[in-house]
């Protein structure tokens, strides 16, 4: 095993349960920065000091630097959970919600352009049903997984 795999399965390790919900608000920011307070306010911590010690440890990790009273992302990990999901701007959403969509988009014009009943314009519709639901009900899934 190389360095990075044997770095990023310690992280694997250690990035879990409300230190996995720093990160994930940390990567949500349009900015990559993070103030203590914000933290606690936007997750529901009992403490100012909760979230403190949650942004150290994903600084020990070195997945965050401080600067003076911000903390700064400085490196994304896909590990665990996060392999499910992709970054557009600020939002994280399911891999499988870019095909949903794109087999939605497909469904809706063939069903516009539907004209003759056989066989295969029937097996076509239920293949694009079928793959439709099931693309949907996988990003729904993945989207009530996340931290």
């Amino acid at each position: 095993m190389g360095r990075s795999e044997l770095d990023e399965k310690s992280i694997a390790s250690k990035l879990k349960g409300n230190t996995l919900r720093v990160y994930w608000r940390l990567l949500r920011s349009s900015s990559g920065l993070v103030r203590v307070r914000e933290t606690q306010r936007s997750l529901g911590f009992s403490s100012p000091a909760l979230a403190s010690y949650h942004l150290e440890k994903l600084m020990e990790l070195g997945l965050v630097r401080k600067i003076r009273d911000e903390y700064h992302l400085v490196r994304t990990v896909n590990i665990g959970v996060l392999k499910q999901f992709m970054k557009i701007g600020t939002f994280l959403l399911p891999r499988c919600t870019l095909y949903a969509t794109m087999f939605t988009t497909l469904l809706i014009f063939y069903v516009s352009q539907f004209s003759a009943v056989n066989f295969y314009s029937v097996f076509a519709l239920i293949f694009g049903v079928l793959a439709t639901g099931i693309l949907w009900y996988e990003a729904v899934r993945t989207w009530r997984q996340r931290p």
